[in-house]
């Protein structure tokens, strides 16, 4: 599968978490300011399905998609490699927030814990990816680096709130551009 193929399945992957996130907040009424997950949450109306498409789905196809990268890259220098890997690792973690869910009852304890820690995972290693693509792929490294900063940056600067929300955008804005610019399976 060349990268060119890649590239519909990693924009339809950030299309259905975005949808997913915009039509199971208008349908459940989540409040204003909840987390991404909130929709998700353990007794949430069709907790399994938001998850299934915000976070597990994606997560996948963005985790096939890294894969495919790697393989169309085999003679990569260590730093792209491992910018790779980090991608794949990243999108696993993005996969679980979806199968450890919230818990909105304790959600500074308990299984919301196991969630915080798939996010933080998802967030460190996306971020160290971006740093390393950005230091080892020339036709990514600005950009990639802007990113990192973004994703890094964004919860300390910007909140709980609006936080959380730039660094999904910064990833989805990440793995695009991977999969536009890192050289097609020959």
């Amino acid at each position: 599968m060349s990268g060119v193929r890649l590239r519909p399945l990693v924009v339809g992957a950030h299309v259905c978490t975005l949808l997913a996130l915009l039509v199971f907040a208008v349908m459940t009424g989540v409040p204003a300011g909840a987390p991404l997950a909130w929709s998700g949450a353990r007794g949430m109306p069709l907790a399994w399905l938001f998850n299934l498409l915000a976070w597990i789905g994606p997560g996948l196809v963005v985790a096939f998609a890294a894969l495919r990268m790697r393989a169309a890259m085999p003679d990569a220098r260590l730093g792209a490699g491992i910018a790779l890997r980090l991608m794949l690792l990243a999108a696993l973690a993005f996969a679980a927030q979806g199968l450890l869910t919230l818990d909105p009852n304790e959600l500074d304890g308990g299984a919301s814990r196991w969630h915080a820690t798939a996010w933080m995972v998802w967030n460190l290693a996306f971020g160290a990816g971006a740093l390393m693509a950005g230091l080892a792929l020339r036709r990514v490294r600005w950009a990639s680096l802007i990113i990192c900063a973004l994703c890094l940056l964004a919860p300390a600067l910007l909140g709980p709130i609006v936080g959380p929300s730039v660094v999904l955008a910064a990833w989805a804005a990440w793995t695009l551009l991977l999969a536009w610019r890192v050289p097609p399976a020959r």
